[in-house]
């Protein structure tokens, strides 16, 4: 008797019905983009110097996808090539903004460095930034099948304690099922990241988890994305650019002589 190839059979695909989808490109005000290369030459007219620093890019809560603004935190520590990110400092930002406006992602300059990349630095700090904002960008993606091979159907009262032993999962129901289907919501979050150059460049990528609620199974994927700027009719006046070099003066911290063991970090 001669067997079949085994190779060629497969374990038949669980159901899933979509639902939504995450970004798949960038979406950005004109105004939040020229207020965040703003930042940069105000940091260089009032330090004579150019550092990198980092804000939070701002959405509306019922909009989450368009970034409508940037956020400028108090930074900890500016140096020419790094800029430290913390948690901390995202929820306390989250605290001071209105109740409408929510961060969806983070945004750092790389100033004058040639550098048009992220650095090993930025891929740890996507992570923080994910993790913080995840719930405020939650939506459910997919209903997706929960394959159980030897899935018990029980009939409430009805059923034995010695029953219970039999298969990996029971699903009791008050009426009698001979076939049931077991269906997760799948949520995906997502957090944009842009890094700019005092030059003029940009790059962005979307960073983004899945999590099935019933199985637990959790998938991080990073992908670089194309942003589209859109007119949102708002401008940058010479009284937000006033405000702003206030609040350069106030949140960034320039460093020229930082400490060897952070020098060993970067």
């Amino acid at each position: 008797m001669r067997f079949k190839d085994l190779s060629k059979l497969k374990r038949p695909e669980p159901l899933e019905i979509t639902l939504g989808r995450l970004p798949r490109h960038i979406l950005m005000a004109e105004y939040a983009k020229e207020k965040a290369f703003k930042i940069s030459e105000l940091v260089n007219m009032t330090f004579e110097e150019s550092f990198e620093w980092y804000g939070f890019t701002l959405a509306d809560k019922d909009h989450p996808e368009l970034i409508i603004d940037i956020g400028l935190p108090q930074n900890d520590l500016n140096l020419q090539d790094y800029t430290a990110l913390g948690s901390e400092r995202i929820a306390e930002f989250q605290e001071s903004l209105q109740k409408e406006l929510i961060i969806n992602g983070w945004i750092h300059s790389h100033g004058a460095l040639n550098y048009k990349h992220f650095s090993h630095t930025d891929e740890q700090n996507h992570l923080v930034v994910l993790d913080f904002v995840a719930a405020r960008t939650r939506k459910p993606l997919s209903k997706k099948e929960v394959a159980i091979q030897d899935l018990v159907l029980l009939e409430k009262d009805r059923f034995a304690k010695k029953d219970l032993e039999k298969g990996s999962v029971c699903l009791i129901t008050d009426g009698p099922i001979t076939e049931a289907k077991i269906m997760e919501t799948v949520y995906g979050s997502f957090c944009y990241s842009i890094v700019i150059g005092d030059a003029g460049w940009h790059e962005q990528e979307i960073h983004c988890r899945e999590r099935g609620i019933l199985s637990g199974h959790t998938a991080v994927s990073s992908k670089a994305a194309t942003i589209e700027f859109v007119d949102t009719g708002r401008s940058l006046s010479q009284a937000d650019i006033s405000e702003l070099s206030d609040e350069v003066k106030e949140k960034i911290k320039p460093h020229t002589d930082p400490p060897p063991e952070l020098i060993e970090r970067m």
